[in-house]
């Protein structure tokens, strides 16, 4: 006597849903714009302090001559593009003063990024081209060499010891190699930043 197959009573147990992460992480445009606000000035910061710390750093690819990019020089730069004037030189001016905690404060770097903060601002770029980092380049290739012509001015006003030859000669290689260094690396810290930057606005609108 044959005993029946019974093929279909083993059946597949649905798939437990509690293995699914009760935990999930909300998209930004759900969050309460207070935590978005602090949010935006925590990632603002970070960048800031990032910036600081690269700048007396030296790795392959980012030295020349002995010198390396002007990172602060950088961020004012990308911040001030698509701001007020008054945005541009306070922030330049906040940035040359922690500069100048790290160095020393005479000269100054403060006056040397505010004048940056508010000629780029002046440029008004976002009228004309949109996160093209050509533009950003060039932008910040001749803000480097005014913000080291502007430090060397400082110097010979100071009436440094050293002959004025000398320090214009010296001024001349920093500015050329920070200017070449800081415009090759401009859009690794352009970019993530404005995307950024243009997002957190878009929600606040």
């Amino acid at each position: 006597m044959k005993i029946p197959a019974f093929s279909h009573s083993r059946q597949k147990k649905p798939k437990s849903s509690g293995r699914k992460s009760k935990f999930q992480i909300q998209p930004l445009s759900r969050w309460h714009p207070g935590v978005r606000q602090l949010l935006g000035w925590i990632v603002t910061a970070s960048s800031v302090l990032l910036c600081l710390l690269l700048l007396p750093t030296r790795l392959p690819g980012m030295e020349l001559l002995g010198i390396g990019p002007n990172w602060l020089l950088i961020w004012v730069v990308a911040w001030s593009v698509k701001r007020t004037v008054f945005a541009g030189a306070f922030a330049g001016i906040v940035l040359g003063l922690l500069q100048d905690s790290m160095t020393s404060p005479n000269p100054t770097h403060a006056l040397s990024l505010g004048i940056v903060g508010i000629l780029t601002a002046l440029l008004q770029k976002q009228r004309f081209i949109e996160e093209d980092f050509i533009s950003i380049a060039v932008i910040v290739f001749v803000m480097a060499v005014l913000a080291e012509t502007i430090f060397g001015l400082q110097l010979t006003l100071m009436g440094n010891e050293r002959k004025l030859t000398d320090i214009w000669t010296y001024y001349q290689r920093v500015a050329l190699a920070s200017a070449i260094l800081s415009s090759l690396w401009a859009p690794v810290v352009y970019y993530p930043l404005n995307r950024w930057w243009q997002r957190i606005k878009l929600l606040e609108q």
